[in-house]
């Protein structure tokens, strides 16, 4: 396997490289389109059934509504279509056929749709339509449905996992008898998220709402986690949206609540995408490949043996004996007893893949009764005996995951900083990055401006943020409280 591009030389063809030789992906050959490889796969099913999880303990129910959506249905609410028209892909046609002289395909004009169907950028428009014919009462209510699949937006640039044209993804649709209900199930989703990454993914994040517009088109407020990447850039990890009662509105869905009078319903929606999988990588990995946090990690070990030439019958027998004590305690292991690759070879693909924890195991080890341990995260090496194994090694991966999380949270600590001036933030910016803390005057046209001299956007106003008041740094209008701008992926 041939080795990566380092970070400090190119960060972007290292992060390319990285998907690519790790098997997690590749393109597709259609532009904006990528195939997600079984190791990636295995990844994504991790976080899915890790998360799934956790909205499941918290009353969500999941359910599947239709990929197409009619195009009637889909311009009911203005705000929203406006934004995801641009980036649509409509079906207009059900058939092909074939054309004779040239025994080509062509559409079959006839089998032209009585209405246009829109492939869905997001779900709820379909999702409304169906509310408004199951809530009648205060009684349906709460709906709590998530929904895992797909999406579809046109992408003018792309890159694998980050912004892909097609992604997998999963999207939460409640319905509320009251706002504080409604903002209370956004807050609470945007808290599941900041557990699912910092407890599992080992990647800290800050809590903030997107500036009024940045907001998800439809919505009220949108709640947002970023994180801070190695390069020094963000990554938008997930949003929660306060929908309030725009989409209620849209498609007259009401409840007769307590008192027997009518009124529009509350609602929310929030999500995730598989571009979690390049904030991981962007976040931990290092010029040899992938580093996975050992929670999120679909092979926590890999058990390596070291024949002298042909396949050894006791460094088998011990292997697999190691193998099953590991399983039984509940640990993702992995036993590779192929003899067509080199033991070295082996060491360089799972440096490569990630795997927290290597054991190797030879006829050296088994005359000391002990093995010799790898950690990917600091790539040490240490020996432990065969007795200690059941006990040290759940210790050892809890310990890796908690110095992947410390190592990125350090990381991101150093690169928060409090700026009043803009030729500091505009060096700040372009030597080292970071979330920079300063004033902003509110208007959309500053934003607009620093983005155009800088690339920096308004990541989001801290929810804990404190009242301050000073002065904007690009225009010196007055202010109340800092925002947080950075570049971003």
């Amino acid at each position: 396997m041939s080795q990566l591009t380092k970070r400090s030389e190119n960060y972007s063809k290292w992060y390319n490289e990285i998907v690519v030789k790790s098997g997690l992906a590749e393109f597709s050959g259609i532009r904006g389109f990528m195939i997600i490889k079984p190791y990636g796969y295995s990844l994504w099913d991790r976080m899915k059934t890790i998360l799934d999880k956790m909205l499941q303990m918290t009353g969500h129910k999941n359910v599947y509504f239709p990929l197409l959506i009619p195009k009637s249905t889909f311009s009911k609410q203005k705000e929203h279509t406006e934004i995801f028209s641009e980036g649509c892909a409509v079906v207009t046609h059900s058939r092909f056929k074939k054309y004779k002289e040239q025994e080509k395909l062509i559409v079959d004009p006839e089998s032209k749709l009585p209405e246009e169907l829109v492939i869905r950028p997001t779900s709820e428009s379909i999702i409304w339509k169906t509310y408004k014919r199951w809530i009648q009462s205060y009684r349906d209510l709460p709906i709590l449905f998530n929904q895992w699949g797909n999406a579809l937006r046109w992408e003018m640039r792309t890159r694998l996992f980050l912004r892909t044209t097609e992604f997998l993804w999963q999207e939460g649709h409640t319905a509320h008898s009251t706002k504080k209900e409604a903002i209370e199930e956004t807050i609470k989703i945007l808290n599941i998220y900041t557990d699912f990454s910092e407890k599992f993914m080992a990647i800290p994040v800050l809590q903030g709402i997107k500036p009024y517009m940045d907001k998800f088109s439809g919505s009220e407020k949108t709640y947002c986690i970023e994180a801070l990447m190695q390069d020094g850039k963000a990554l938008q990890i997930g949003t929660s949206h306060f929908l309030g009662q725009n989409f209620s509105k849209a498609f007259d869905v009401k409840f007769t609540n307590h008192n027997g009078k009518k009124e529009y319903v509350w609602s929310t929606s929030w999500g995730v995408s598989t571009r979690l999988i390049g904030g991981l990588i962007m976040s931990h990995s290092d010029d040899k490949g992938l580093i996975l946090p050992p929670k999120i990690a679909p092979i926590q070990i890999v058990i390596i043996p070291i024949y002298p030439k042909n396949k050894d019958n006791i460094v088998n027998e011990i292997s697999i004996k190691i193998l099953n004590i590991l399983k039984n305690k509940g640990i993702k292991v992995k036993y590779d007893n192929r003899i067509t690759f080199t033991p070295g070879w082996k060491f360089h693909e799972y440096e490569m893949k990630g795997i927290p924890i290597r054991i190797s195991i030879g006829k050296n080890e088994i005359q000391n009764e002990k093995v010799e341990i790898f950690r990917r995260d600091t790539c040490e090496k240490t020996y432990l005996s065969w007795i200690d194994l059941k006990n040290s090694i759940p210790k050892l991966l809890d310990e890796i995951q908690k110095n992947i999380y410390q190592k990125a949270f350090q990381r991101t600590q150093k690169l928060i900083i409090k700026l009043d001036h803009y030729n500091d933030f505009k060096n700040q910016i372009n030597h080292s990055g970071g979330f920079i803390y300063a004033h902003w005057d509110g208007t959309k046209n500053t934003g607009k401006k620093i983005q155009e001299e800088t690339e920096a956007t308004i990541r989001c106003i801290p929810i804990y943020n404190e009242q301050e008041k000073g002065k904007c740094i690009y225009s010196g209008n007055p202010s109340l409280q800092r925002v947080v701008f950075s570049k971003s992926y």
